[in-house]
């Protein structure tokens, strides 16, 4: 896998661009500018950094990011998260880039796409074992919430599945890891996934907040 997370930042801050401001994403409230707001922070404002680990934090991360926009005018913070991190920042690492914001940067990306009409793509088939081997590592995590037992199944060129969490009735997640990636980190509905199981354990799965 060949720099996907560059890529991906790459074709979001494209993806802002052409948008503007005030499109919508799938981030419950935001609009294209308040994601750059935390993408940059994110990255580069340890003073945040509490708040985008614990809720009850989230306001100081809010303030964060209002100054961040008020700072920077949209197309200048736009193309500050183009050039990447600061030298400073720990995400400038390339072994922290793949690791913390191959997955950030594909779902974020997707947030914007798929709020505006855009579906699933195709990605090449080293990304999406990326993302295979991410949920074996995470799975249980992203899922420890969920009241019943969970299977992942992918459906791409290397079928596979394994089971994230215990218990009865089970409901087996079913799709292409990264459209998994995509479910497990709250895009339910933009997900391109099949869920196979009984109808009570169909809807408190639905009913869960999952995810890191």
């Amino acid at each position: 896998m060949v720099d996907f997370s560059k890529d991906e930042r790459a074709k979001l801050a494209d993806l802002f661009d052409e948008l503007g401001p005030d499109a919508p994403t799938l981030c419950d409230g935001w609009l294209t500018h308040d994601l750059a707001a935390h993408l940059w922070i994110r990255e580069t404002d340890p003073l945040a950094a509490p708040g985008l680990l614990a809720k009850q934090l989230a306001n100081l991360t809010e303030r964060r990011m209002d100054e961040t926009k008020r700072r920077w005018d949209y197309p200048t913070l736009v193309e500050r998260i183009r050039r990447g991190p600061a030298p400073f920042s720990m995400f400038a690492f390339p072994v922290v880039d793949e690791e913390a914001n191959t997955a950030e940067y594909f779902v974020h990306h997707e947030d914007v796409r798929r709020a505006n009409g855009r579906g699933p793509r195709e990605l090449a088939s080293e990304v999406e074992d990326w993302f295979w081997r991410r949920l074996k590592l995470l799975g249980r995590a992203l899922f420890r919430s969920a009241g019943m037992g969970v299977v992942l199944e992918r459906t791409d060129e290397q079928p596979d599945s394994f089971r994230v969490n215990s218990g009865n009735p089970i409901v087996t997640v079913v799709g292409r890891p990264s459209e998994i990636t995509l479910y497990s980190f709250g895009r339910r509905n933009a997900a391109d996934v099949r869920l196979i199981g009984e109808q009570h354990a169909l809807d408190e799965l639905g009913r869960t907040d999952f995810g890191l």
